[in-house]
């Protein structure tokens, strides 16, 4: 197939577009490159353009015969959607609706969308299932349940087919070593853990140790990004074969602690990691662990990266062989 992927200079579209390829499909892809990689595609089909510009998709679509679209064009930092709501609203539903505009006006039915955990707000019950209830706690989990709302209501009028996946914590790199992890500012704690390993922070502050988990810190489930981007080839698949829209949860369905994450990573280092607690953050839930039978059951997903150590270990080839990322904005 010839799929469209938006935003695949980033950090799980770049791995979705290294598995379409390896599966024989053709991937176009289309980034601003405001927070991807070029370096990020490889040999993939490249684009540098933005999903709001109407004309360039209309073109785009038709030029490369796009049969199908992954979506990951999305602004994802909690702290900063809080900050700038309105910049939220505009990239990840303006932009979003122009992106489907498009897609439905040239006839393409199939759409994969990058969606998050964050749409269900504080947990009223872990493991968290696809029918917990959506009460976001702020406006990005809010934009993405906004464009999942949209996604249902375009399917309805114009047949749209669409599968929402609704991703926990990624985590890792592909395990060639060749790409990874490049956020600026870094946000994620694997990530930043293994930066104090590296030497490149002076260590790791964990935010709260009086939580009610065994060692008193938060607990999140971690999924290898390479298992996110294998489970976007199944829902397209899932959606080709004609079965009805739907959403996913994807995690690995276990959990580990903050301080569980960083002993690990000393670990696979080798290396010790200060750590400095603070205080809780607001709104930071005790545990987060996915529900993700629906996945395994309907798409056939099966994890093959689940467990922390292979998590850690194949982001820390990443960061050990990249210390400067990709190199800088747009590289």
């Amino acid at each position: 197939m010839n799929v469209l992927v938006c935003g695949g200079a980033g950090y799980i579209g770049s791995h979705a577009v290294r598995e379409l390829m390896k599966a024989g499909h053709r991937a176009v892809v289309l980034d601003n490159l405001s927070r991807g990689h070029r370096g990020a595609v490889g040999d993939a089909i490249f684009i540098e353009g933005d999903i709001a510009d109407r004309d360039l998709l209309a073109g785009l679509i038709r030029r490369e015969g796009i049969e199908a679209c992954m979506h990951f064009a999305a602004h994802s930092l909690v702290g900063e959607s809080v900050g700038r709501p309105d910049t939220y609203y505009f990239n990840n539903v303006v932009k979003g609706l122009a992106l489907l505009d498009a897609c439905v006006k040239a006839g393409v039915r199939c759409f994969v969308f990058s969606s998050t955990a964050a749409v269900y707000g504080d947990p009223v019950e872990v493991p968290i299932k696809e029918d917990h209830p959506t009460v976001p706690a702020n406006p990005y989990g809010a934009t993405k349940l906004a464009f999942e709302g949209a996604l249902r209501w375009y399917g309805g009028a114009f047949g749209l087919k669409y599968a929402s996946l609704r991703y926990f914590n990624a985590a890792g790199a592909d395990p060639a070593g060749d790409i990874g992890e490049d956020h600026d500012p870094e946000t994620h704690l694997i990530p930043l853990v293994l930066k104090a390993a590296s030497g490149k922070l002076p260590g790791i502050s964990v935010f709260g140790n009086d939580y009610p988990t065994p060692d008193g810190t938060c607990i999140r489930d971690y999924i290898h990004v390479t298992d996110l981007a294998r489970a976007h080839l199944l829902a397209l698949e899932y959606l080709r074969s004609g079965m009805p829209s739907d959403c996913f949860n994807l995690g690995n369905g276990s959990g580990y602690s903050v301080l569980e994450v960083i002993k690990t990573a000393e670990e696979v280092t080798g290396r010790s990691i200060e750590v400095k607690f603070s205080a809780r953050r607001p709104g930071d839930p005790a545990v987060l662990v996915a529900g993700a039978g629906k996945a395994r059951e309907a798409l056939g997903w099966r994890p093959q990266f689940d467990d922390l150590r292979t998590i850690i270990e194949t982001a820390w080839a990443w960061h050990r062989d990249h210390p400067d990322g990709f190199g800088g904005r747009n590289a």
